[in-house]
């Protein structure tokens, strides 16, 4: 089982997105899936068709009480072998509730242990920010992707998000790395879209996907309508787009196995 962060500081960046129609490929592809939404707004959960309203467990009483990750997942109904560990508003509170709990950025690591031989990939959508949830993440994670809009200000906030990983990993997960870099919301007619692929790549090297996710209306509306891009417009240059991300993730395991 490998665990994957998808992490970036920048909100608006295609995070959620990426966890929901990557994880969903994959899961077509026969890999066995869980994603887990650690941000409070609930995105990747809403963003399954799952009513947060109706939840009989979350990832929240995951890391603040006595319960088993077995007890919160949720086997979606939409895509097969894809699970989820859903999230929900009460997950604001986590950080204070734990304030003076030893080894906290621990917790999360510790409940995945129970995991390690039901699921191929966890994909952790964490939330744009640096805090305990995002440190919980990647201290639990095998390594880190980053997607990145292209945009002006994309690159600003990166040499920032580098030296979180770099701290994590100096102090609390010696083994994490960099799993990949992926430009999203990408316009190939656009010079700004081009320039700034090109200053990622002299910035990432080859950890960036040649892949790009295009900017596209279609995989902005799938969410709203609680479907991943492969159920709600399977011909769209979106589904296209993580269709072949999710071969070159594929790909660049059996390279890196």
């Amino acid at each position: 089982m490998k665990v994957i962060s998808v992490f970036n500081q920048k909100g608006g960046v295609g995070k959620t997105t990426t966890c929901i129609n990557l994880c969903s490929y994959l899961a077509m592809k026969g890999k066995k899936i869980l994603a887990i939404d650690i941000d409070p707004q609930g995105n990747t959960t809403s963003g399954m068709g799952i009513d947060k309203n109706k939840l009989s467990g979350s990832i929240y009483e995951v890391l603040t009480s006595d319960k088993s990750m077995d007890e919160v997942i949720i086997e979606s109904e939409l895509v097969n072998n894809f699970f989820l560990a859903p999230s929900d508003m009460e997950l604001v509170g986590a950080e204070i509730e734990l304030i003076n709990i030893k080894n906290r950025e621990l917790i999360l690591r510790k409940k995945l242990e129970d995991m390690k031989t039901k699921f191929d990939y966890v994909f952790i959508d964490c939330p744009p920010s640096l805090g305990f949830l995002t440190v919980n993440s990647l201290t639990a994670s095998d390594s880190v992707m980053i997607p990145i809009q292209c945009e002006f200000y994309a690159l600003e906030g990166v040499s920032q998000l580098v030296n979180t990983i770099q701290l994590v990993k100096k102090s609390l997960n010696k083994e994490l790395y960099i799993e990949g870099v992926i430009m999203s919301m990408y316009d190939k007619r656009a010079n700004l879209s081009n320039e700034v692929v090109k200053e990622v790549k002299n910035y990432f090297s080859n950890k960036v996907y040649d892949t790009t996710i295009p900017r596209n209306i279609r995989l902005a509306e799938a969410p709203s309508f609680g479907l991943p891009i492969m159920l709600y417009d399977e011909k769209c240059k979106g589904a296209d787009a993580y269709d072949n991300l999710a071969e070159e993730f594929l790909a660049k395991q059996k390279v890196g196995s």
